[in-house]
């Protein structure tokens, strides 16, 4: 990746400038990253007692330009993530914000050719129905939670809705996976209070 295309701690500040648009009606002001364009996602954590937790984690696979992107799964990764209430303004203040730019997407002939910790996974598979399936983890996911490639692998075909009673590795034979990289940046809500008394100064 170029040095002006990495993702930096001010993508994640543009993200709660947008959410906090919404929740007070304040006016944000235009970003100065470049708008590049690349697959993103944008990820929300609740910090409760030090503890956290995920409240929201929407992107999309299509390269967008990142400013339109950010601005629009801002929203909805905090607002329409299904496993979630939308967040509220009384929770704001105890959010962190991640945004992760996707690149070196590779699809391989070996499912279980990838690096836990290094790689994402995108699968594509069918359903005991017929009906086609997909589901991504992005690359810290399976480090977070200790998990093998088998697996982040199970996980993933649970998470897009696999409906059989057990995965078998013949099974797991059958799908498409594709590896990829991501650049991730991260902020505090402390981080965004001192951006906007630097932006108002």
């Amino acid at each position: 990746m170029s040095e002006d295309s990495v993702c930096t701690k001010e993508h994640c500040l543009y993200c709660f400038d947008v959410l906090n648009s919404y929740l007070t009606g304040e006016k944000i002001k235009k970003p100065t990253f470049p708008n590049k364009k690349y697959p993103l996602f944008v990820t929300w954590h609740l910090i409760i007692r030090g503890e956290e937790y995920l409240r929201g984690c929407i992107g999309n696979f299509k390269a967008m330009e990142v400013h339109q992107g950010l601005k629009r799964y801002a929203l909805i990764s905090s607002l329409q993530d299904s496993r979630f209430e939308p967040v509220t303004k009384k929770e704001f203040p105890k959010l962190t914000c991640a945004v992760s730019l996707l690149h070196d997407f590779e699809e391989v002939d070996d499912i279980y050719d990838w690096e836990v910790g290094v790689h994402g996974i995108w699968i594509e598979f069918e359903d005991i129905d017929g009906e086609e399936l997909t589901a991504t983890f992005l690359p810290e996911v399976a480090e977070e939670q200790n998990w093998s490639k088998k697996k982040t692998i199970d996980s993933a075909l649970r998470k897009g809705g696999y409906s059989g009673p057990k995965i078998t590795e013949e099974y797991r034979q059958t799908i498409k996976l594709t590896r990829y990289r991501s650049d991730k940046k991260s902020v505090s809500y402390e981080d965004y209070l001192q951006y906007k008394e630097t932006k108002n100064e």
